[in-house]
This record gives C-alpha cells, sequence and structure tokens, in this order.
C-alpha cells in the first residue's frame, strides 16, 4: 500500500510538477478547437486535404493487411467472382437462374445497405426509411387500396432500386384482372392488414438487418478502446460536459437524457438493449458505444440488437404506415369524429355537410393513381415545378450532407492521430526537461532527487 501511494504522490512545491497540467491542458483545448473548426464550409482545402491524405493511409494500411493475412481469402474471392462472371456471360440453359439469383442478390444489398446507411454514422446517417421504405409501403398500400387486390408484384424483388422503380408502380389496375376486394355502397375499400403485410415485409426485415450492422462500428470501435485501456472520444466528451451542460430546450433534455444512459450503462444487458434497439430513439449509438466499452459480449449485444431492429422495429413502423393509409383506419376516424361532434351542441346540424366535404376530400386523395412516368409527348416541352422534383432536391441534399460529414469525420480524425503525435512529442521533451517518475515512486527535476 505504501509502495502505491509513494508512486502516486507528488510533492506540491516541486517545480515542474504543476507546470505540465496548464501547458497539456493548453495544448489539449487548442487541438479540440482545432478539429472543431475543420469543416468543409470553414477550411475547405485543408479538410479535402486531411481527407485524402487519411483515404489514402486507410487503403494502404488494408492493402498490406489483406496482402499479409488474407492472401488465400482473396485468392477464393476473385476465383468465386470469375466463376459467377463466366457464368453470367456464357449463354446456356443456367443463363436464367443465374439472372434470378443476381435479382435477388441486388435486391438484397440494396435494402441493407440502405438499412446501414441510416443507422450508421453516430446520428449522421441518412434517413433511409423517410427516403426509401416509408415511400415504399405507402406506395405499394395505395395501389392495393386503388385496384382492390395486394398480388401487384411479378416477384419478391419487385421493388424501388437504385434506377429502376417497380413494374407495379405505372401498370394500371385493369393489367392485374378485377378486383379481390371490393367495397361496399357507402363505404371504402378495405383490405386486411395481414394481406398487405407479407408483401413489404421482406424488404423492411432486410433494412432492419442493415440497420442493426450498421450499429456494429461504434460497439468495435469502442470495445477495441476498453480493451487498450483508452476511452474514444464520445466517452471522453461526456466524462467532460457531464457537468456543464444545463438548460430546458430540446438539445439540452436530450444531453441529460445520455447523460441518464450513460450512469445507468452498468445495467445494461440483453433485455435492456433489446428494449432500447426496438424503439425509435437517438440515444442507440450511444447504448452501442457503452456496450463496448462495459464489456458487454458481442453475440449479446447483437442478437438483441438484431431482433430489436430487424424484427420487432421494423414491423412497428411498417404496421404504422399501412394502417395509416388503410381505408380501415380512415373509416374508424371518421366514425370517431361523427360520435364526437355528434354530443357537441349545435354542431348536429353542420356535421352532414363536414362529413360530405371529407368524403369528397378522401375520395379525390385516393382515387388519385400512384405517379407514373411522363410520356413522351410532352417530356421536355415545358418545366414544370412538381412535387417530385422537391422530393429529388431534398434526397440529393441529404445525401450532399450525409457525404460531407463523412468527409469532414475522417479529416478530423486524421487531424487527431497527428495532434496525438504532437502531445506525446511535447510530453516527451516535458519529461526531459523537467524529470520523469522512477519506479519507487522519486522523480528529477534539474538533477534533484524528489519524493
Amino acid at each position: 500500500m505504501g509502495k502505491r501511494k509513494s508512486r502516486l504522490y507528488r510533492k506540491p512545491s516541486t517545480r515542474g510538477v504543476g507546470d505540465e497540467d496548464p501547458l497539456i491542458s493548453d495544448l489539449l483545448s487548442k487541438q479540440r478547437s482545432d478539429r472543431e473548426n475543420l469543416t468543409l464550409t470553414t477550411h475547405p482545402i485543408r479538410t479535402l486535404s486531411l481527407f485524402t491524405l487519411a483515404t489514402v493511409e486507410y487503403l494502404k494500411g488494408w492493402s498490406l493487411y489483406i496482402l499479409k493475412h488474407l492472401g488465400l481469402f482473396v485468392f477464393l474471392t476473385v476465383l468465386v467472382v470469375a466463376c459467377g462472371a463466366a457464368l453470367f456471360v456464357v449463354d446456356g440453359p443456367h443463363e436464367k437462374l443465374v439472372k434470378e439469383v443476381l435479382r435477388y442478390a441486388s435486391f438484397s444489398l440494396w435494402w441493407v445497405a440502405l438499412g446501414v446507411a441510416s443507422s450508421i454514422g453516430l446520428g449522421s446517417g441518412l434517413h433511409t426509411f423517410v427516403l426509401y421504405l416509408g415511400p415504399h409501403i405507402a406506395f405499394f398500400t395505395i395501389k392495393s387500396l386503388h385496384c382492390g387486390r395486394v398480388d401487384l408484384k411479378t416477384a419478391p424483388y419487385d421493388t424501388i432500386q437504385l434506377k429502376t422503380a417497380p413494374s407495379w408502380l405505372e401498370k394500371d389496375c385493369s393489367d392485374f384482372g378485377p378486383p379481390l376486394f371490393t367495397s361496399l355502397p357507402g363505404s371504402l375499400v378495405k383490405i386486411p392488414l395481414s394481406k398487405i403485410l407479407p408483401h413489404v415485409q421482406l424488404e423492411a426485415v432486410l433494412w432492419g438487418l442493415g440497420t442493426a450492422l450498421g450499429e456494429l462500428p461504434p460497439y468495435f470501435i469502442s470495445r477495441a478502446a476498453s480493451l487498450s485501456g483508452s476511452k474514444i472520444e464520445a466517452m471522453e466528451e461526456f466524462d467532460m460536459n457531464s457537468s456543464s451542460k444545463e438548460g430546458s430546450g430540446l438539445s439540452a433534455k436530450l444531453d441529460q437524457a445520455k447523460h441518464w444512459l450513460f450512469s445507468h450503462s452498468q445495467r445494461l444487458n440483453f433485455g435492456t438493449i433489446l428494449i432500447l434497439a426496438s424503439v425509435p430513439n437517438p440515444l442507440f449509438d450511444l447504448a452501442g458505444i457503452m456496450c463496448g466499452q462495459f464489456g458487454i459480449p458481442f453475440w449479446e449485444f447483437f442478437l438483441a440488437t438484431l431482433i430489436g431492429k430487424a424484427i420487432i422495429k421494423t414491423h412497428i413502423q411498417t404496421v404504422f404506415i399501412i394502417m395509416l393509409i388503410n381505408n380501415q383506419l380512415l373509416e374508424l376516424v371518421e366514425k370517431r369524429l361523427i360520435w364526437v361532434f355528434g354530443h357537441v351542441p349545435g354542431m348536429k346540424n353542420v356535421l352532414p355537410e363536414m362529413m360530405a366535404k371529407l368524403h369528397s376530400v378522401k375520395e379525390k386523395y385516393l382515387s388519385t393513381p400512384v405517379p407514373s412516368s411522363v410520356s413522351p409527348a410532352t417530356k421536355g416541352k415545358q418545366w414544370k415545378f412538381s412535387l417530385s422534383m422537391v422530393w429529388n432536391t431534398i434526397v440529393w441534399l441529404m445525401l450532399v450532407n450525409f457525404f460531407a460529414k463523412i468527409v469532414t469525420s475522417t479529416a478530423q480524425n486524421f487531424l487527431k492521430k497527428q495532434q496525438q503525435l504532437e502531445l506525446n512529442k511535447k510530453k516527451l521533451s516535458f519529461a526531459k526537461n523537467n524529470g520523469s517518475f522512477k519506479a519507487n515512486g522519486s522523480f528529477k527535476v534539474n538533477g534533484t532527487a524528489s519524493t
């Protein structure tokens, strides 16, 4: 015990001990400020140059690692890809099967990649559910209600993809045949939820699988930092700012929720991770970081995340959108409104006229076909400010913002590595000039030993 105390004790009056903390603290503060100011808007040239250097260093490191450790794996991968390309190019009875497999592979990779893009990046990911999966489910539900049947797809992979739209989106209802679900007089078409859900379930689960995979990088980075005895930057910021953030705004409330989760991180287990993953929340990235930092086993973290995101949360969101657009929900809301307004004095006389207007608006909305392509005769004759153009603009702006954040974050991390080297040199220089601790707990200052 005495030996431990002698190692930790520093004499307050000794010159050099009190000088280290202010110097290092000032340097750390300056370095943090430099990283925060390094953005594409403030220093575009420096940010892009650091991003380029980081990319080159990353590719060089991975190339050396692959050549040293994964030579056989790379050889087998190249062999499999070559065989697959040969099967695809050479004609034969297998051609149809190969194309079908490639369609399924492309479909799966597309939706999984969208899920990864949605959850990766510590909150800076693309909101691909709002951009792609949500509208896809909504369009399919509207088309099913409009045509009175759910067998619209030619195959499970008949969905929106990178440059292609689903085949059913632009078809007329007569192309699918007579309606299988008809409406009663004075009622809307009713299609059970259990009939619509299976036709959009596969892409939704694949998207959820991607969101679960996108949560792994924060876990692995934090896990590696924990095993090396250090903390990642996100954890350091919580330690530094845990007592300094006060306020009543939304940002302050979110910070308070993060600090609460951080303070209860020792209680994380399969059940709590499953609950956090099953509901949409902006704090799950932090949960992944803490699971890695505090040694939660990988399979416990991943299985809870996979079940919560790919099964529970995905189905909650999908069912919500279907019910939001389904006529059954509209009729239920209409009945509740009639009951509420029927008990309000003076509203009984106005209620029939109000319901008639609501019916006309509702029928106009539901009878509007899903947007189709513009005919070649009118295409290019005039430019129109359409909703599609606005939506595409929003998507491109979000893509630009997403890649800008990637560039900025990569450049800042590379700058942090350079700053760490500079900090180590400063510490080494300080130790040479002012002395260093010895194994028995003493240190030398200007040639004089002290304890």
